[in-house]
């Protein structure tokens, strides 16, 4: 049967994909669900609950609500607790019962933010879909209501490469100056939580930027209110895109969509903001050998193909990836796959017959027999069980 999956577990909800983007914003989340069921998108698809918690709150749904259509109760209980809490803003999201009831959040919402007076936000989750899509409109809901628009920082100055790189790029590289940037579509989802964005900030200071905000990892919601401030977005995964791709219209903002992996590749990134901000063009840093390629990476997009290309800068090797979430085709190569399904991804591995996978550790059993497996956990796949082993590769040697 497609899409369903046999061997390997699916990826997080849209509904965790939300809990997460906005878990350090200090708004306020309740998920339409059973009782019972916040421990999934408060604690298995979230590393910080132990020790950073969050207000996400479950509706606890019952039979008879659901059955009657009780929108009354769920009105009631939001209010009432957002009266004690108070908190910046409220999210009303779904899971895949109220999908199939027909519950309209946004005129729940509606009614939550005329009673209460906080700015209410009803998402359009139903439990069936990835994080990407969940997180992307919760980011995407941020900018459009907290981000006002604000003097930008200073201009670029051009420099001359140096003679080897100037063989390969038309482009001159700027020296950054005063260039504020924000970091876009960073959770712990797709990014260990411990040590990323000290090593995101250490990029950025090192680079010659000026770090603005990140959205949403580390940064406070007044941090987040000055983001039109910075000169260019550095997109980390395509949960940001569409909040980039709304302060390039509103803002001019320009964005880059790479993330730093490695020591040479990080350069490039850098190079490649200097370019945004002094020519407002946004692009991926996708730098790589095209084909044959010995290496399949299976993963987000973003961070795939900036691992690729961290690869091939780092010692030449050539890489291809297979993207199973939401994206966008500009961000992939022509041989890149988008393949979402089990078993289209176990026949593509099959007839690739890669030396070797770069994927995490639950792709292993579709893995082809005598492929090496290079184990990269992905929190948003396989959860807790490999947290442990989950690799910080921003801005440092390349393990492999």
């Amino acid at each position: 049967m497609k899409n369903v999956s046999r061997i390997i577990p699916c990826y997080s909800a849209d509904t965790s994909g939300v809990c997460s983007a906005l878990y350090e914003l200090g708004g306020m989340t309740v998920t339409h669900d059973a009782s019972g069921c916040n421990s999934t998108y408060a604690t298995h698809d979230e590393p910080r609950w132990y020790d950073m918690q969050s207000d996400i709150y479950i509706s606890a749904l019952t039979e008879m609500d659901a059955i009657m259509g009780d929108d009354e109760k769920l009105i009631f209980d939001v209010v009432s607790a957002a009266r004690d809490r108070a908190p910046a803003f409220i999210a009303v999201c779904g899971s895949p019962m109220p999908m199939m009831t027909g519950v309209d959040f946004d005129a729940v919402a509606a009614e939550i933010e005329a009673r209460s007076g906080i700015r209410t936000f009803g998402m359009h989750t139903n439990g069936t879909r990835s994080y990407i899509e969940g997180a992307s409109e919760a980011f995407l809901d941020i900018v459009r209501e907290f981000v006002t628009d604000c003097p930008k920082g200073g201009l670029g100055v051009r420099s001359p490469l140096n003679h080897e790189m100037s063989q390969t790029l038309q482009r001159p590289s700027p020296i950054s100056d005063n260039i504020g940037v924000n970091i876009l579509g960073m959770t712990p989802l797709d990014f260990p939580w411990r040590g990323t964005m000290d090593s995101m900030k250490r990029f950025v200071a090192e680079s010659g930027f000026e770090y603005v905000s990140c959205l949403a990892m580390g940064s406070s919601l007044d941090e987040i209110r000055r983001a039109a401030s910075a000169r260019v977005n550095l997109v980390v995964s395509f949960s940001g895109f569409a909040a980039a791709k709304y302060m390039k219209e509103r803002f001019g903002i320009p964005y880059v969509c790479g993330v730093p992996f490695g020591k040479k590749y990080a350069e490039r990134v850098k190079c490649y903001l200097n370019w945004a901000a002094e020519d407002k063009e946004c692009d991926t840093v996708n730098e790589r050998g095209g084909e044959p390629c010995d290496i399949v990476i299976i993963g987000e997009s973003i961070g795939a193909v900036s691992l690729a290309s961290a690869l091939w800068h780092e010692n030449g090797t050539h890489a291809r990836v297979i993207c199973p979430l939401p994206t966008d085709r500009e961000i992939l190569a022509d041989y890149d796959l988008t393949l979402s399904a089990e078993e289209d991804i176990e026949r593509a591995l099959h007839d690739l017959a890669p030396k070797t996978v770069i994927a995490d550790p639950l792709y292993r059993y579709i893995v082809p027999r005598g492929t090496r497996l290079i184990e990269l956990p992905h929190f948003a796949f396989s959860g807790r069980c490999f947290e442990r082993d989950m690799k910080d590769l921003i801005y440092c040697d390349i393990p492999f």
